[in-house]
């Protein structure tokens, strides 16, 4: 129902404008065909204005009372395609009692004169300047925000800048830190290696000063001074004193968790003896026949 009355107020809306555009256009057809100073005329005009003030009274009531059924009738639930279909209707019909009043209505042919276009142009750029004059405040408060925007970003831009100035100077100065380091540090390492170059060249020296005073003065038995293989069956030839301090030596080091030495037929032991005398190998605690090298550099 209220769909309904909606349709029924937005007809008369849609006529009463048609209605009261015709009448207008009548009444003015009217005056320009009398005689101005003919007393008919005067009173068929008056007759007219009357004619159409009573009609607009007449469409007002109407209008009044479609407003009170509107108000009075409640509200019904409609579903969505039921709605829908009511409200294409309503517009089906709406436009065809517009479609019809304009049936009705006559063209106004307007004269194509130098005064006419001139009141158009007018009539135009007052139009123009006033949609314009609406727009000025839009458009200006626009330029307002975007200079501040503007403001903004150059403000972020200019910090922006001084945040990468001076991210470049450190990168610069950390550079050449940098490469003074790198240059500090291979000094360093060409150091180090001549020092490591040094100490070999003194460790060969002194292994080699070592092996020659073990033979000198820790002879094998029967003058045997040749150096043998570390690695021998316990039934080969016995091997000197040097050679029995670098099997050691080197067990240490290769295996530091279980430095022992099995002892077999190639020791011969008054050199076990006076290395375990002198305190230059230990003895396994619970094996007798494993020794080991004193750990002098702990």
């Amino acid at each position: 129902m209220l769909i309904f009355a909606v349709f029924y107020l937005d007809e008369y809306l849609t006529v009463f404008p048609l209605r009261l555009r015709k009448i207008t256009k009548d009444m003015s057809v009217v005056e320009q065909d009398l005689d101005p100073d003919s007393t008919t005329g005067t009173e068929f005009v008056i007759d007219s204005e009357e004619e159409l003030i009573k009609e607009c009274e007449e469409l007002w009531k109407d209008m009044e009372n479609c407003q009170n059924k509107w108000s009075l009738i409640g509200t019904e639930t409609l579903t969505n395609s039921n709605a829908q279909l009511s409200l294409l209707m309503m517009q089906v019909k709406c436009l065809t009692a517009e479609f019809k009043q304009w049936q009705n209505e006559t063209p106004e042919i307007i004269p194509l004169t130098d005064d006419v276009l001139t009141t158009l142009g007018k009539e135009e750029l007052q139009k123009l300047k006033h949609d314009l004059e609406i727009i000025l405040p839009t458009i200006q408060s626009k330029n307002k925000k975007l200079k501040e925007d503007f403001a903004r970003e150059q403000q972020w831009l200019d910090e922006q800048q001084q945040i990468m100035d001076t991210l470049t100077t450190i990168q610069s100065e950390l550079e050449s830190q940098i490469e003074a380091h790198s240059k500090s540090r291979l000094e360093m390492t060409n150091e180090m290696k001549a020092k490591i170059l040094t100490i070999k060249e003194f460790k060969e020296k002194l292994l080699i000063a070592l092996g020659e005073f073990l033979e000198y003065y820790f002879p094998l038995p029967g003058g045997k001074t040749k150096r043998k293989k570390t690695n021998v069956e316990p039934t080969a030839q016995l091997i000197t004193l040097n050679e029995i301090i670098e099997i050691l030596i080197n067990r240490m080091f290769d295996v530091p968790h279980d430095p022992y030495v099995q002892i077999n037929a190639s020791f011969w032991p008054p050199y076990i003896e006076l290395l375990l005398r002198n305190g230059i190998a230990l003895r396994h605690p619970e094996d007798p026949n494993r020794i080991r090298l004193e750990a002098f550099h702990q």
